[in-house]
């Protein structure tokens, strides 16, 4: 069975950086999309980034020019680069794979919190 580990998340403040990773017990990153998720308390879970098994990205308008995701497929991993934080980012960061037209894997998530 294929599992997802999302790390990297924690305490920062405004303005600062944090890389988030999502590693893949085996190969799958290379032939699925994966996308980069996040659920603030008390809101519904939104799209924050994908990248396609071709290398393509997209991007949320809110986090568009500060965020970057990208993929090394030798090491089953996917990275979201997330720089100039703002208190809005607060959330719990998932990472999920594509499989037959759907989102059906997902990690445990790692909780960013952007505070003073």
């Amino acid at each position: 069975q294929v599992q997802l580990v999302e790390s990297g998340g924690g305490l920062v403040p405004p303005g600062g950086s944090l890389r988030l990773s999502c590693a893949a017990s085996g190969s799958i990153f290379s032939i699925n999309d994966v996308g980069w998720f996040r659920q603030a308390p008390g809101k519904q879970r939104e799209l924050v980034a994908i990248i396609t098994s071709g290398s393509r990205t997209t991007y949320a308008d809110f986090v568009k020019g500060r965020f970057t995701i990208s993929r090394d497929n030798a090491k089953n991993t996917v990275y979201l680069q997330m720089n100039s934080l703002k208190p809005e980012d607060t959330a719990v960061y998932y990472c999920s794979v594509e499989r037959r037209g759907r989102y059906d894997l997902w990690g445990q998530g790692t909780r960013v919190t952007v505070s003073s």
